[in-house]
């Protein structure tokens, strides 16, 4: 069931434009970059995809079919984890011949490294636990959890773009092998805040969700 919601929603439910962000992880490859933009569209298309079902009245119709509203959650949460996680998949090999053609470093801001994918995981985690428990408040009201959304993961990019220019936090810029390891922590404590924001995005919104009169 949980697999027929999910090709619904990547065939009927997701807007075009979710695709066309997720393809925005090449960016990682783009000189004097401020990387933490992809992150911004991997968190504008999932918005853009919700403002587009409340159009096309997506939630009424999928709770119309012989489906548990806790199940309708479910399909949205893993539409934003696929998007997601395929944005970064994507990214990755950019990164990785990044290092090879321009090994100068990024003026801007943090380098597409180790830690740049914690500090992303970390920052998808906060967005999608706010937008989601916010939206199935009520099903539709999507541009307001999105503004409150948006808040918190504009001062995270900007953090993680202006830390790595103190000479304490120097490490967290660094594509050398040894430095890259060292920034391992980030990316382990990235991956577990994204499961467990996930998990509680989902259970909180699905529990808001059962309250709601369609």
């Amino acid at each position: 069931m949980i697999y027929n919601l999910l090709h619904k929603e990547l065939r009927l439910a997701a807007h075009p434009n979710l695709f066309v962000f997720i393809l925005l992880g090449v960016l990682v490859i783009v000189p004097a970059y401020p990387y933490g933009v992809v992150f911004l569209f991997g968190c504008l298309g999932p918005y853009i995809t919700f403002m587009y079902g409340r159009e096309t009245n997506d939630i009424y119709y999928t709770s119309l079919l012989p489906v548990k509203k806790a199940d309708t959650v479910k399909a949205k949460c893993l539409l934003m984890v696929l998007s997601q996680i395929t944005q970064l998949l994507i990214s990755l090999p950019f990164a990785i011949l990044r290092v090879h053609i321009l090994p100068d470093g990024n003026p801007v801001g943090i380098e597409a490294n180790v830690a740049f994918y914690g500090f992303g995981l970390i920052i998808y985690s906060v967005f999608n636990l706010i937008l989601l428990t916010q939206f199935f408040k009520t099903g539709y009201k999507v541009g307001k959890a999105f503004i409150v959304a948006s808040i918190p993961i504009l001062f995270l990019i900007i953090a993680m773009e202006v830390i790595v220019h103190f000479p304490n936090y120097k490490w967290l810029d660094s594509t050398s092998p040894d430095m890259m390891l060292r920034q391992v922590p980030v990316l382990i404590l990235g991956i577990i805040i994204y499961i467990l924001g996930m998990l509680a995005a989902y259970k909180i919104s699905a529990n808001r969700f059962q309250k709601v009169d369609l």
